[in-house]
């Protein structure tokens, strides 16, 4: 009975050391949770996974894009901003990036921030031939003001927001107002998410500008039409994004990548499972928005959304981890 008792202590003291070891290599990790829905669900994943799958002692600290990335490729902290987009400081991620501080390890939402003009899926299946922004503008009565019938809408989004201005000169360029359309100025988010929300109750069409990943678009189907001609970079530069430019150009939107950046030391630091799940974890934009919206529909924090989605997409998660770090993480679930 003495040998059994010391044969067991000494298997729960080697498992209990494997314990604090993976803890100890993995140490305290700081995770970025910037203030949008996406962001704060995929952080408070990280954040489960890092610490019951790998026996990290991760924290969420709040972040924003701009001091976020600033202060890790300058300062080398927080340890992971787990959804950048960098093409908004471009400078400061390739400085950051070429001395040392921070590194890209994978992206994930490799659709990339997708934004601009969309239409209800019911009316593009019913009007296939709808396809560009320059197809639509030929159906004005297909996109009734809901001022005046007689006139087609282009909703934008409320001022102070870039693709309210983008949307604004792009209206111009394609010559929209010709075609017989209004520029509709919903006023605010919720004015715009609630005229997409009213077509749809009334099976109404409706055409403006919008992005991708949102709850919104998780929870009504919108189908993103192509510019017809390609991203003209320095034509955005110079004019679509400029608010008082006078001649733009027809243009499509750019892509807007995102990534995972993890800093430098912490890179170094942690054993190779962890940077193999930070370059393997990865999720569609139609994956999040349909999470958002049933965050949104329950009222669900980061936290709730990230442990709805371990318990209901186990066959896209575990994809991403060791199969030891699976089975404790489902063991914590």
């Amino acid at each position: 009975m003495k040998k059994l008792l010391a044969s067991t202590c000494l298997v729960f003291g080697l498992i209990g050391g494997a314990s604090v070891s993976n803890a100890a290599e993995c140490g305290s990790v700081t995770i970025a949770s910037m203030n949008w829905q996406s962001a704060e669900v995929l952080s408070n994943l990280d954040k489960i996974i890092l610490n019951e799958g790998y026996g990290c002692s991760a924290e969420i600290t709040i972040g924003d894009t701009v001091p976020t990335i600033t202060s890790m490729a300058e300062k080398g902290q927080p340890d992971i901003a787990p959804e950048a987009w960098i093409d908004l400081l471009p400078d400061v991620v390739k400085k950051g990036t070429e001395e040392g501080r921070i590194v890209q390890v994978g992206s994930p939402l490799p659709d990339g921030g997708v934004q601009g003009w969309w239409i209800p899926k019911y009316l593009a299946d019913a009007h296939p031939d709808i396809k560009t922004i320059g197809d639509a503008l030929k159906h004005p009565e297909l996109f009734p003001d809901p001022e005046d019938s007689s006139k087609g809408a282009v909703f934008n989004g409320p001022q102070g927001w870039g693709g309210t201005v983008v949307t604004t000169q792009l209206y111009n360029a394609f010559g929209a107002e010709k075609a017989g359309f209004t520029l509709v100025d919903t006023g605010s988010a919720a004015g715009l998410d609630g005229s997409i929300a009213k077509a749809y109750e009334r099976k109404q069409g409706w055409l403006g500008y919008y992005w991708a990943p949102t709850a919104l678009l998780g929870k009504y189907e919108m189908v993103k039409l192509e510019a017809g001609v390609p991203n003209d970079a320095a034509e955005w530069k110079r004019c679509i994004t400029v608010a008082d430019c006078p001649d733009p150009k027809p243009s499509a939107w750019p892509v807007d990548t995102i990534v995972t950046l993890v800093a430098k030391p912490f890179s170094e630091k942690v054993g190779p499972e962890v940077m193999d799940y930070l370059n393997k974890r990865s999720w569609s934009n139609d994956t999040v928005s349909k999470l958002m919206a049933w965050m949104t529909d329950n009222q669900a924090s980061g936290e709730e959304g990230a442990k709805h989605f371990l318990e209901e997409n186990e066959d896209v998660w575990t994809k991403w981890v060791s199969p030891e770090a699976a089975e404790k993480i489902k063991a914590a679930l």
